[in-house]
């Protein structure tokens, strides 16, 4: 077991998952394709954490690493006007983490969290762990639950 990053690790201690497995893969894991390749599962099996803004306001969206967002669907879904993608400013103010290493909780504020419906195909999904090159494994409805997020249906079709 590796240790992850520092937040991540004092938010994994809060949920009482101080013993999660959390694995590092010196070749990184910053893309979904690359998280899949290192750990040998299918694509869809990675959990992306995405970060976009409804309104101005930062908005998380987990969503199956097969899968892109349907950021028509999010911006219905929370009854914005307007809902973009984050810049890396954004995403490391908002969660604490640079971009690709963005895990599913354990952020420095408070977000609304969209999950994705995808997720639950899988018995296990893998997320970011706060670092670019370490991630974990977890049944996707306890994921879901940690992260505080609502099912939705929003992937590109």
């Amino acid at each position: 077991m590796t240790t992850p990053h520092p937040r991540f690790a004092e938010a994994l201690a809060e949920l009482g998952l101080g013993d999660l497995d959390v694995r590092t893969f010196p070749d990184g894991t910053r893309t979904a394709a690359d998280a899949a390749a290192a750990i040998g599962c299918e694509l869809s099996q990675i959990a992306k954490s995405l970060v976009f803004a409804a309104d101005g306001v930062p908005v998380l969206v987990l969503m199956d690493g097969a899968s892109r967002v349907d950021v028509d669907a999010v911006r219905r879904e929370l009854g914005a006007g307007k809902v973009t993608r984050a810049d890396a400013a954004l995403v490391r103010e908002t969660t604490g983490y640079a971009i690709g290493g963005v895990p599913p909780f354990g952020h420095r504020t408070r977000t609304r969290v969209l999950a994705d419906r995808s997720l639950l195909a899988h018995e296990v999904v893998w997320a970011a762990a706060g670092t670019p090159d370490s991630v974990f494994p977890m049944p996707p409805r306890d994921l879901i639950g940690h992260a505080g997020a609502v099912l939705a249906d929003v992937r590109e079709r």
